[in-house]
């Protein structure tokens, strides 16, 4: 099961608040709980960000709960993102894992886990940013350009040396371009720091689908055989997990859909396959229904039925959208 690896109380905030987990959830934490460096290629909303901040949490409340000291004022995680805008993406996927563990910590008769965390930009007051070079977080939230100016300061050095995880959201972003040229050199310059003082630097690159996606893996693996992701012919030590490639996942790959809808059909199942917009004027939904053609599977297309309607709608049901019913014929 993905959630075996975690601490009860992970597990059980989890459950109780999603259910399952994702496609790219399911394929990122075994390699992450095995200590690889990893890239989760997946689409917006699913769940790749939480894959990564959930798995770094959990190895914070399991050192927490394995000193009666508890945590040190240590900085372990430095999640960096290129985009400034990060209260809304670090409030649902930092903030709120939080609060559910340690509420789940309590309700078990656990010591709290004390995680701290600080956002360092470059809009961060000064009394901020002093605070922070005196009692370091356990998660930095950060952006390359800030990360880049703390490691070139001595204060700055001393908290991110503690590090043990580096996650990069949206690394597609930059990958291709003079900031993430600029991003790579100070992942290097971090990892270094790290294994001067003793540490291992896991890397965790998380990015929209892309093709080819090893590309981006070769740039979060970085330096080499000198980088710690990188391995001695050059290529990237970094696993891949690709939630297109997932059967059954959200993100699955053309040929898998199809083969699903086929196999369904023709076990005599009835299929719906909801899809928003124009079935014919969107790519996948004419290699869908071209594919059923093919393998000889009767399929009626509904245009102009938007997938937020169509189960109620071809149940025959009113569908309430902001208030107001509608009786919908389909």
């Amino acid at each position: 099961m993905p959630l075996t690896p975690f601490h009860p109380a992970t597990a059980s905030w989890f459950e109780r608040e999603l259910g399952r987990p994702t496609a790219a959830q399911e394929g990122a934490w075994p390699a992450i709980h095995g200590g690889r460096h990893v890239l989760v290629a997946a689409p917006t909303g699913s769940g790749k960000t939480l894959a990564a901040f959930l798995a770094a949490l959990d190895d914070l409340v399991r050192e927490s709960l394995a000193s009666e000291e508890g945590l040190p004022d240590e900085t372990r995680v430095v999640y960096v993102s290129p985009l400034k805008a990060l209260s809304n993406d670090v409030h649902r996927n930092l903030e709120l894992p939080l609060a559910g563990i340690e509420a789940e910590l309590a309700a078990r008769g656990l010591p709290a886990a004390g995680i701290t965390r600080a956002v360092r930009t470059g809009d961060t007051p000064s009394s901020h940013r002093q605070r922070m070079a005196k009692t370091p977080p356990h998660v930095l939230v950060t952006t390359p350009e800030s990360l880049y100016i703390l490691l070139g300061s001595e204060g700055g050095r001393g908290m991110l040396s503690t590090a043990r995880t580096v996650i990069v959201d949206e690394i597609h972003a930059v990958a291709g371009n003079k900031r993430g040229s600029h991003l790579a050199l100070t992942l290097e310059r971090l990892d270094e720091l790290v294994s001067r003082s003793g540490g291992r630097l896991n890397r965790i690159g998380l990015s929209a689908t892309q093709k080819p996606v090893e590309e981006v893996a070769r740039f979060l693996a970085g330096g080499g055989a000198g980088g710690s992701a990188g391995r001695e012919d050059g290529g990237a030590d970094v696993e891949i997990v690709d939630a297109a490639k997932i059967p059954y996942g959200r993100a699955m790959a053309q040929d898998a859909i199809n083969e699903v809808l086929v196999d369904r059909a023709r076990a005599g199942k009835f299929v719906v396959r909801l899809k928003g917009g124009d079935p014919f004027l969107y790519g996948r939904g004419y290699e869908e229904a071209q594919a059923c053609a093919e393998a000889g599977v009767p399929c009626t297309v509904v245009p102009g039925v938007s997938s937020a309607l169509a189960v109620p709608a071809l149940a025959g049901s009113p569908v309430t959208n902001r208030g107001l019913t509608h009786e919908l014929a389909v």
